[in-house]
């Protein structure tokens, strides 16, 4: 469960002490960057039992962090001028594909630049659905995953859409390059996935407040080193294909957080496979293809996002195996 916004009190246990006060802090509230965090520090509103230090001290076991955690405040929306891919448009609903880098929706640290952003200047119709920060949305796809997404732009596109994902009567497929050969060439994945016990950024399929969780895969392609899969999404949790890829031992290329110690600093003697893979400047996870029913029309609608030049390039690089 992510800790609530505010006052909080952290106790240094043995497996924490020599850490950095701003990273201890990050890494224990999923509402705070170690960024934020030291900023917070530098501020006075983090102490080590009401002691002023510097971001970067050592802290020890049993010594005892309080501060306070501003809650945030979504800012006002504001249209933005950018670039957007739009696969589909009509009075109900946009779908677009999504590039990797873009942020779906402001939050701390992001309020602004964000897809909505965009889309409020594309659409202004979408500023009267009284949704906070995020007018229209209905799914959301990481900031270093590309792909397809649908949007409402009004209030029963809102609600339909809404429903249709609550009662997984979507269908959502991606590409995902992962490290290895992966086998068989076909597989499920049921593993529920929660908030990691000790890395409150990351989620886990080890937690013990895990929601059910279901991935289905197919192998595309092989190559040396590499395996090219579709992955179809039966539930959808935070970071589930990701998290559950690594517990297959076969993390996505380029994922900078769920890595099973595959993500690798340059080193002298480096393959040419090694310095290809390590290339990769994000997770290589793309959203293909979306499928829903129109909310007013009530037709079955289709949508596929062509591979981003990035992921091709990496798979142009790779080699095929028979």
């Amino acid at each position: 469960m992510t800790s609530p916004p505010g006052e909080f009190v952290i106790t240094v246990g043995d497996s924490d002490a020599g850490q950095r006060l701003d990273t201890l802090v990050s890494l224990k509230r999923s509402d705070c960057s170690r960024s934020f965090a030291a900023t917070l520090i530098q501020d006075g509103r983090i102490t080590i039992q009401g002691d002023l230090k510097k971001p970067g001290y050592r802290v020890k076991f049993g010594e005892t962090i309080q501060g306070c955690i501003p809650v945030y405040e979504p800012p006002s929306l504001q249209p933005e001028a950018m670039p957007l891919t739009i696969l589909f448009e009509d009075s109900h609903i946009i779908v677009l594909d999504k590039p990797a880098g873009l942020v779906v929706h402001p939050a701390p640290g992001n309020d602004t630049g964000t897809l909505v952003n965009g889309l409020l200047h594309h659409c202004p119709e979408l500023g009267g659905i009284h949704a906070e920060c995020r007018p229209g949305i209905v799914h959301r796809l990481d900031k270093d995953t590309s792909g397809t997404m649908v949007v409402a732009k009004n209030r029963i596109a809102l609600e339909s859409l809404s429903r249709q994902f609550k009662e997984r009567q979507v269908q959502k497929k991606y590409l995902a390059l992962v490290y290895g050969n992966v086998e068989p060439d076909t597989g499920a994945i049921a593993l529920p996935i929660g908030r990691h016990p000790v890395d409150r950024k990351k989620m886990s399929t080890v937690s013990a407040t895990g929601r059910e969780a279901e991935t289905l895969w197919r192998v595309k392609i092989r190559y040396a080193g590499a395996t090219l899969l579709e992955l179809e999404l039966k539930t959808g949790r935070t970071h589930q294909i990701r998290v559950h890829c690594t517990s297959m031992q076969h993390p996505i290329i380029g994922d900078k957080i769920y890595t099973c110690g595959k993500r690798r600093k340059k080193t002298h003697n480096e393959t040419r496979l090694e310095a290809l893979l390590r290339s990769a400047g994000r997770q290589m996870l793309h959203a293909r293809h979306l499928s829903f029913t129109h909310p007013v029309g009530q037709r079955a609608m289709s949508f596929t996002a062509p591979i981003p030049a990035d992921m091709q390039r990496l798979m142009d690089g790779l080699e095929p195996l028979n």
